[in-house]
């Protein structure tokens, strides 16, 4: 820490007890100044050969035939008027990052100019501060604290601007000249850190990060901190990704962890003010800066504690444009009243229809330009996305008071091309049938047919044939997919040995198979399932529970030539669902059906 020392005689200022200080001399005492509670008993000559204002006040006094002078608005209190004093008296002083403010606006009260006396302690102070104290990194910021409580003088004297230029002037510095952050040098400190002198460049320039300034400033108060900040950006040399770490550090450091502490009446006022003061610094570009985990925090935070909700708007537009790197934790945020969930759906929602929005031009013309196939593979934020939300689907299902319509709304908001696997919309849709026993058959029809059975693994797909809370018609859906995609898997090497006599027809996709249910469903009828393949999925099929076995069998029949009876009215052919095996007999759901179906669910 820079200081500089004043006057060369013995400190002879003593006191007497708290409310007392004089000096200790053969001369007695001819003035009497109160600065607050303090008396100071004093001698005229050497207070009125510096300062101008005592001149005047003296003179005053003595025409009201009084030897006291009240100074009740004195700028740093007694100990900034004792330093002007000893000053005066010549005696030795010390002026440090400390006291120098204080000192300076109180020689600016008493009018401490060169015109009394040449280098007067005004001219003396400024040059101490331009000198040394703005030069100095931990200095300038020491500084820049203790102004706090010397505005508006500070202000006026352009103190606070001087030192926020200074320290936003080294934030820009070339990381490999720094070696002014305390913060950083103590890091330095540790015994496998130690820079010695004979250190290459190269080294030294990789030792500092980028922000090795950001935990230096945290000390600040939220007023001056933004100030700071501002100034930095406006310098244009910061890269947002270091902004953004700076603002963390800042949030992390002041904002409470506990939701009670943050909401508490004596600092919601001023957590609010902070978080406000936060978003608003945030990088310019939505898309750099933070993370999104950081930025769904604030949001979290801002809610909490009634933020203004244009600045939750700009907050929920950069956490769209980065959805993809949020976790589902992330998206977990309590939800108020009179939200009747455990979680803000709704936010959640709105933040996916941003994403949705921006990405959804882009996503067209991708597509158009690469194909299905190359625009998936070029997207890994958009299947990030998808895996996002179904995993959030699965955590919020387990809420007895989620909508069934909140529900299949946020699950309809992403692009299908985000799901090209539905095992996560199925866990999720499991799930919620699990919690709400209470859903209608219509209600279960809507909620699976958000699913498509053709898009599930083959573990999924099995979990879901011996699923008891599927619908029978999904239950049925699954099990024909499968067969369609063993008999696929079995023709296939016939159609690589024989290529000159496939046609189009024996290459079709596993989708267009599921489309046409009764076209595989001949297929199987003129033999052309391998019989390898035919025993491996009989034996397989036995591990399933006797519902879906028994409906396995019922398409087994078909596939042996055999005639499918009894149907249930869930599975007739009057249904436009790949269920329908056999086309026609629409008529055969009468009162043996409704047995049937009762027996096998």
């Amino acid at each position: 820490m820079k200081f500089m020392k004043l006057g060369s005689k013995p400190d002879t200022f003593q006191a007497d007890g708290k409310s007392i200080r004089y000096v200790s001399s053969d001369l007695a005492s001819d003035v009497i100044i109160n600065v607050g509670e303090v008396k100071f008993y004093l001698h005229k000559f050497p207070l009125l050969s510096k300062s101008s204002r005592l001149q005047k006040l003296v003179s005053k006094a003595t025409e009201e035939n009084s030897d006291e002078i009240n100074m009740v608005d004195f700028p740093g209190g007694p100990k900034a008027f004792e330093i002007c004093a000893k000053f005066c008296y010549g005696m030795t002083v010390t002026l440090n990052a400390y006291n120098v403010v204080a000192a300076r606006c109180a020689s600016e009260y008493l009018e401490m100019t060169e015109d009394i006396d040449r280098g007067n302690l005004i001219f003396k102070i400024e040059v101490f501060l331009n000198s040394s104290i703005l030069r100095t990194w931990k200095d300038s910021i020491i500084v820049l604290q203790t102004t706090k409580s010397l505005l508006p003088w500070a202000e006026d004297l352009k103190i606070v601007g001087r030192c926020i230029d200074s320290i936003a002037s080294k934030t820009s510095v070339d990381p490999a000249n720094v070696t002014w952050s305390y913060t950083f040098n103590r890091k330095l400190a540790e015994p496998d850190k130690i820079v010695e002198d004979g250190m290459k460049f190269r080294e030294r320039s990789e030792s500092v990060p980028k922000d090795w300034w950001v935990e230096d400033i945290c000390e600040l108060d939220i007023d001056l901190y933004k100030r700071v900040m501002i100034a930095v950006k406006s310098k244009g040399r910061m890269d947002g990704a270091v902004i953004g770490e700076a603002l963390k550090t800042y949030a992390v450091r002041w904002l409470p962890d506990s939701i009670e502490n943050l909401v508490s009446e004596a600092h919601s006022m001023r957590n609010k003010s902070l978080v406000e003061t936060i978003i608003c610094l945030l990088p310019s570009d939505k898309s750099m800066g933070c993370s999104c985990s950081f930025l769904l925090k604030l949001l979290k935070v801002a809610i909490l504690l009634g933020a203004d909700e244009l600045l939750r708007e700009d907050l929920i537009k950069r956490i769209s444009s980065r959805l993809h790197e949020a976790s589902v934790s992330d998206l977990l945020i309590p939800a108020k009243p009179p939200q009747i969930t455990q979680y803000d759906v709704e936010l959640v929602q709105s933040i996916v229809n941003q994403y949705a929005k921006r990405n959804g031009n882009l996503e067209a013309v991708e597509k158009n330009e690469k194909g299905i196939d190359g625009f998936l593979l070029g997207n890994g934020s958009l299947l990030n996305v998808g895996r996002l939300i179904d995993g959030y689907l699965a955590e919020i299902a387990r809420d007895t008071n989620l909508a069934l319509f909140s529900f299949i709304e946020l699950s309809k908001s992403i692009p299908e091309s985000a799901r090209p696997i539905h095992d996560g919309l199925y866990k999720a849709i499991d799930t919620y049938l699990k919690e709400h026993h209470s859903l209608t058959k219509s209600d279960k029809k809507k909620i699976c047919g958000l699913m498509d059975v053709k898009k599930l693994t083959t573990n999924a797909s099995m979990h879901a044939a011996q699923n008891e809370r599927l619908p029978l018609r999904v239950v049925v859906q699954v099990l024909f997919f499968e067969q369609v995609r063993a008999s696929a898997a079995a023709a296939q090497p016939a159609v690589n040995n024989h290529p000159r006599d496939a046609s189009p027809s024996a290459t079709n996709t596993d989708e267009e198979e599921c489309e046409k249910p009764a076209v595989a469903a001949q297929k199987c009828k003129n033999g052309k399932l391998a019989k390898k393949s035919s025993k491996n999925s009989r034996s397989g099929l036995q591990l399933l529970p006797s519902r879906s076995r028994r409906i396995f069998d019922k398409l087994w029949a078909v596939g042996k030539g055999g005639h499918v009876e009894n149907r249930s009215s869930e599975t007739s052919a009057s249904s436009q669902s790949p269920t329908s095996l056999v086309p026609g007999d629409a008529k055969s759901s009468g009162s043996s059906s409704r047995q049937r179906r009762h027996s096998i669910s």
